[in-house]
């Protein structure tokens, strides 16, 4: 209990101005809330008017450290008993959690992906606040964190930095550090579904015929279109992996942003068979001399394994550079910028490379193809995409499909 002050002297009436400040004995204490608990710091001060005053600063101060989840119990009061009962091995600043956090992550994802959600950690904890304790963390902090990352960036990319500050805030719950159940907080925003926006027959002849100028861009542009290839696995095609007497491609890697070599997306390889503009457009391209001796390469199998292989590219930018050193490989970057231009000339609606790919699939369904043979010519583990992808084009161009089944069924035995 606070010892009564002697009126008249000037101290009470200093004393009632100041919530959280009493005297105790001969000396001057601060209470305060700290998790949850009521804490109080005797400050070793004589009671005077001045002291009240710096006490009434103090005790602000440490209100602000806990407001702003910076507050040290150990630091403010190093001397006080209660430090080792209020602060834990466990109490660690957001920064120097992610600096432990980062490369026990590392080991499980290519160098590629530790990039990426080293950048949107790196985001998340600086909104915030790289110094706050990952202890005083609350619900509503990532709450507010959701709010304002979609303030300014899409919905796709706020929900992968969700994703990654959940794991990160999971292995912090794991380890003790925070309380249970942020992780929980990180809620994805739903997104609406975007169709896939193929390409008409009439718009890949004014791509193959005005966008493209040389004979390797319009054989480039055939091959993704009756592939259905992702871009980094077309960048990354060899002259080795063509095999024309059998009609098919051995999709045997893909190229990143960073020119590195690693598998295709579902981590493994696959052949595809070739229709016959496909088939075509691999002739020309071997047949295009760029005079690119074969390249030894690394092509990354995980984490810490990579396969070495030499193999020569099948289109290259060295073709129509004007600069000269030039990577001999397209590189997604690289890759997007001739397909813009090659829209620009064609005066197609702008659409992302990407969408080659989801052109090859509506063409195949809406041809009644085959689902579990679409899929593995995609590199799909099943064919559960395609129907959750494409099913506008299975539905709505299939009027006839109920006839169709019972034709097939009169006909069997």
């Amino acid at each position: 209990m606070g010892r009564a002050v002697t009126p008249g002297s000037g101290v009470e009436a200093e004393l009632a101005k100041h919530t959280g400040v009493e005297i105790h004995g001969n000396s001057i204490r601060i209470v305060f809330m700290w998790k949850r608990r009521r804490c109080r710091e005797t400050l070793g001060l004589p009671v005077t008017k001045a002291n009240i005053k710096h006490a009434a600063q103090l005790r602000a101060a440490v209100l602000h450290a806990i407001k702003t989840g910076t507050f040290d119990y150990a630091q403010h009061f190093p001397e006080s008993r209660q430090a080792g009962n209020y602060s834990t091995n466990r109490d660690e600043r957001l920064h120097l959690l992610l600096a432990r956090y980062k490369p026990l992550k590392a080991v499980d994802i290519t160098e590629e992906t530790e990039r990426r959600y080293g950048l949107a950690l790196d985001i998340c904890i600086e909104l915030l606040g790289k110094d706050r304790l990952a202890s005083v963390l609350m619900p509503e902090d990532i709450q507010n964190l959701r709010v304002t990352l979609i303030t300014t960036r899409t919905t796709s990319t706020v929900n992968h930095y969700l994703a990654v500050l959940a794991g990160f805030l999971g292995w912090c719950e794991a380890n003790g550090y925070c309380r249970p159940g942020l992780a929980n907080a990180c809620t994805r925003f739903e997104m609406t579904d975007r169709d896939p926006d193929p390409f008409t027959k009439a718009e890949l002849a004014e791509l193959l015929n005005k966008g493209c100028l040389h004979p390797m861009d319009r054989a480039a542009v055939t091959l993704a279109v009756y592939t259905g290839l992702r871009p980094g696995e077309l960048g990354a095609l060899a002259r080795e992996d063509i095999d024309l007497a059998k009609g098919q491609i051995h999709v045997n890697r893909a190229i990143t942003s960073k020119g590195t070599f690693k598998l295709p997306k579902t981590g493994k390889r696959r052949t595809v068979l070739l229709f016959p503009p496909a088939l075509e457009a691999c002739r020309e391209l071997l047949a295009i001399d760029h005079g690119i001796e074969p390249q030894t390469i690394d092509v990354k199998l995980n984490r810490h394994e990579a396969k070495q292989e030499t193999v020569t590219p099948l289109m290259s930018p060295v073709v129509q550079a004007r600069k000269k050193h030039v990577n001999p490989w397209f590189i997604p970057s690289s890759w997007n910028s001739k397909w813009a231009n090659i829209q620009r000339r064609a005066k197609t609606r702008p659409r992302p490379p990407y969408q080659t790919r989801h052109t090859y699939a509506c063409w195949c369904l809406v041809a009644r193809g085959n689902l579990a043979f679409i899929a593995k010519q995609m590199g799909h583990k099943d064919f559960t995409m395609l129907v959750q992808v494409y099913a506008k084009w299975m539905d709505d161009e299939s009027p006839n499909e109920l006839q169709h089944i019972w034709s097939g069924m009169q006909s069997t035995s």
